[in-house]
């Protein structure tokens, strides 16, 4: 497949001595939707705003269809379409005003009354911006970004803060720029999200990749088929957390032990297994159990288990 995006050894450091990336690698096929996750401070901003071109790395190579933002910087704008977290548009400023201004910025835009009409916004395209929901402001963010026409589109954080109904609005519109062809960088906070839209993703931390592969991929190498969660009543003479979770590490398939304040999530190839062995294993201990779940394992506990942390922790 062809490479949209690559970076290597990519590394940026500020003030000689803080490292926000360190030595990041990253390949991103040609009409893939592909996501990139990490905690806060992981340096995920800094290595967006580098293959944007908007931040000089330290070090390290970035290509974008096969060039470089030293060479062919005036041309790789006309292949971009980027959507901040958080896009400032003038209040005083109709919808379709400042789409046909975002437009008069790029040689060869889409019509505007294309993208009203994809992003759903022709019965707003009037109205002034500081008049719109939310979710209105948001597609409007998306359609300035499509309005270039672009190859790569850049997703910061596309849904954050919006209703449900706004989030699948926008995935299906994410959908259709990839189902044309186009590539998709994405961060975000849900991971339902990514597990939903993204064909593969990297999770980053302390500047550096720490896993990569498709959702299903992680999940499988990572966090086990399924998770078993469960919480013991008080018990004033019970042991100590941690030789506790030394006992649930040792009951048959399991993978892993995450406490968190008490409640316990097993990873678990078999539940079946697990879980009469679990029983097994609180009776012997004299307690009872006051919550039993199992579900599928998912992105969050791959992210949790790589991390220690969940993605929505500040």
């Amino acid at each position: 497949m062809a490479v949209a995006i690559q970076c290597r050894d990519l590394r940026k450091t500020y003030d000689g001595k803080v490292e926000a990336v360190r030595g990041l690698n990253l390949e991103i096929h040609a009409g893939e939707c592909f996501g990139l996750l990490g905690p806060n401070g992981a340096g995920k901003t800094t290595t967006i705003e580098i293959l944007e071109g908007l931040l000089p790395p330290t070090s390290g190579h970035v290509s974008i269809l096969g060039h470089t933002w030293q060479q062919n910087e005036r041309e790789m704008r006309e292949w971009l379409g980027i959507s901040l977290q958080e896009t400032r548009l003038s209040e005083k400023l109709t919808v379709r005003e400042t789409i046909e201004l975002f437009a008069s910025f790029y040689r060869e835009p889409r019509s505007s009354g294309e993208v009203l009409e994809q992003l759903q916004l022709t019965e707003k395209a009037d109205s002034w911006v500081g008049k719109l929901s939310g979710g209105q402001r948001q597609r409007l963010a998306v359609a300035t970004a499509l309005v270039s026409n672009p190859k790569i589109l850049f997703l910061d954080e596309p849904t954050t803060g919006l209703d449900p109904q706004s989030r699948r609005q926008l995935w299906d519109i994410i959908r259709a720029f990839q189902g044309d062809g186009g590539t998709v960088l994405l961060t975000t906070h849900y991971m339902d999200e990514a597990e939903r839209l993204c064909d593969r993703l990297a999770i980053v931390d302390h500047g550096q990749v720490i896993a990569e592969g498709s959702p299903a991929d992680l999940i499988e190498r990572l966090g086990g088929h399924h998770v078993v969660e469960f919480a013991l009543s008080s018990n004033g003479g019970a042991s100590a957390p941690g030789i506790l979770n030394e006992t649930w590490r040792t009951l048959p398939s399991v993978e892993s032990v995450r406490d968190e304040d008490g409640l316990v999530a097993l990873s678990v190839k078999e539940p079946h297994l697990a879980i009469p062995a679990l029983l097994g294993a609180v009776q012997k201990q004299g307690r009872a159990l006051e919550h039993l779940t199992t579900r599928q394992a998912s992105l969050e506990d791959v992210f949790v288990r790589l991390t220690g942390r969940h993605l929505r922790e500040e």
